[in-house]
């Protein structure tokens, strides 16, 4: 045989094409060569495809070999082909007979020993392989990161051996099992070692607590802003501890965006939390590269984004985010090709309110310059603070030490509870989070009485607010009124509303 037909896949964001791996066998100097656009890390498949075959005991034949991964115009990149490529070889100079290829996938990095590694973004061309109702081959390593997805005919193989052996009829592969996610791992757990951190550690602070309860419940950006020391830090670390747990969709699709960055696979059902230092670029936010990967708000899809230091972040990367924040996707338009990662994430922010942090703070006094004060604070534009419903400003609390100093504090688990409630009353309501209700939503759920509807009609004429500030400040009076457990919106809810945006 001169030709030999070997099916893979591509990764071009959350798709994942089907590639045809052709190798032609023709006589000639003995070479390798790969065509089909593909970037160095293919290129370089040629020493470890050469190396595996060898340390498996078969031979490279001899002549030119010519592998073309089709079609020729998708950009590729990565190691997963390294399987494929070997199969191929050994299928087009005779040593393995392709009786068993129709409906299989391959894919697999090789190791010179002829072990198989794990590849990046593994589970998009699972899923793509399913609607096809074809079975896969990939590395063992990778059993958990299948089983996720409850994968039954998936198989899994050690080395290159393995696969060989399978397709020869001399051994049978096993197929990877569904693995069910930890429940150790669901937020509604009481254990404090599973649940983390807890909402009862942090003393005072009342105002910063209700607001992170409302963030929770309406799934409403949050900023934080007060002098060091505050605890505006250790309010938005619990705030994932609040949240409901993630349902088995939702896993799955984190889990997704997780191989796809080349993250450790962690299949919880508590909320992520990405934290990004401040100095982070904006394709490491938003994503992005000459082959696109998923950033930092991707990664915190259905969770929570913390921005510590506000100010601190280019600006650019900063404006960056205003897209996303309302339309819960990230587009990334390259030259070769467009790609959508989902962003359904919550922003939480922190932020001192001058460069020296005191401004404002009874106990110790500001350095700054008003003019100092005023720069530091222009750094956050007003188009992006005006995505942040709830802005709260938090004071120093008297220090309060002692073994029971936080026992008349309220944990994590009774404050889960109300959200949670409220949050299925939105579901009855919507099945939407209040933050992401639409205008014709608005208008038709978070009308408040007509004492409501006065306060927010002064309310507007006097700080000028935007008809988006106006939608907003009544998604946050839903939110407060489900707490609440009632139907109709109060004007002290809208007030609340009101003070809780800075209003």
């Amino acid at each position: 045989m001169a030709l030999a037909t070997i099916y893979t896949r591509a990764l071009i964001g959350l798709e994942s094409p089907r590639v045809t791996c052709e190798v032609h066998l023709a006589g000639g100097l003995p070479g390798l060569s790969i065509v089909g656009l593909v970037e160095t890390a293919i290129r370089e498949s040629r020493d470890r495809v050469r190396a595996a075959i060898r340390q498996s005991g078969f031979e490279v034949p001899d002549g030119k070999i010519t592998v073309n991964l089709a079609p020729a115009d998708l950009p590729k990149g990565g190691t997963r082909f390294d399987l494929a490529i070997a199969i191929g070889i050994l299928v087009v100079s005779g040593q393995v007979p392709a009786s068993r290829l129709d409906g299989l996938e391959f894919f697999g990095e090789l190791a010179f020993s002829g072990a198989l590694r794990p590849v990046r973004g593994l589970l998009p061309a699972l899923l793509a392989a399913r609607q096809e109702a074809h079975r896969c081959v990939v590395p063992d390593s990778c059993r958990r990161e299948v089983g996720l997805l409850g994968q039954t005919d998936t198989l899994l193989a050690a080395r290159l051996i393995n696969v060989v052996r399978y397709l020869a009829n001399d051994e049978a592969l096993p197929v990877c099992d569904a693995v069910p996610v930890d429940p150790s791992d669901d937020p509604s757990d009481n254990d404090k070692a599973e649940q983390g951190a807890d909402l009862a550690e942090v003393r005072d602070q009342p105002q910063g607590k209700r607001g992170l309860e409302i963030a929770a419940a309406g799934r409403h950006n949050l900023l934080f802003i007060g002098p060091p020391g505050t605890g505006k830090t250790m309010l938005a670390r619990r705030l994932p501890g609040l949240l409901p747990p993630l349902d088995d969709e939702q896993i799955v699709e984190n889990v997704v965006l997780s191989s796809l960055s080349g993250d450790p696979i962690c299949a919880s059902r508590r909320r992520p939390f990405r934290a990004p230092h401040h100095t982070s670029s904006s394709v490491a936010l938003v994503g992005g590269g000459r082959y696109p990967r998923p950033g930092e708000i991707s990664l915190a899809h259905y969770g929570v984004l913390f921005l510590d230091e506000l100010p601190e972040f280019a600006r650019s990367v900063l404006e960056a985010l205003r897209e996303p924040l309302e339309s819960g996707v990230i587009s990334i338009a390259r030259a070769e090709q467009s790609i959508r990662f989902p962003a359904r994430f919550q922003l939480v922010a922190a932020m001192n309110p001058c460069p020296c942090g005191f401004a404002g703070d009874s106990q110790h006094e500001c350095r700054c310059s008003p003019d100092q004060i005023r720069r530091y604070q222009s750094k956050l534009s007003g188009p992006f603070l005006d995505r942040l419903q709830l802005r709260l400003r938090i004071n120093r609390s008297p220090p309060r030490f002692g073994e029971h100093a936080s026992d008349a504090e309220e944990g994590s688990a009774a404050v889960r509870q109300r959200v949670i409630a409220a949050t299925d009353r939105q579901r009855a309501r919507g099945k939407l989070a209040n933050a992401q209700l639409p205008s014709w939503a608005v208008q038709q759920w978070c009308i408040p009485d007509a004492a409501g509807t006065r306060l927010l009609q002064r309310a507007a004429a006097r700080f000028a607010l935007s008809m988006r500030a106006c939608e907003d400040a009544l998604r946050v009076a839903r939110t407060i009124a489900d707490l609440a457990g009632v139907e109709s919106i109060r004007k002290k809810d809208v007030s609340e509303a009101l003070a809780l945006r800075g209003a």
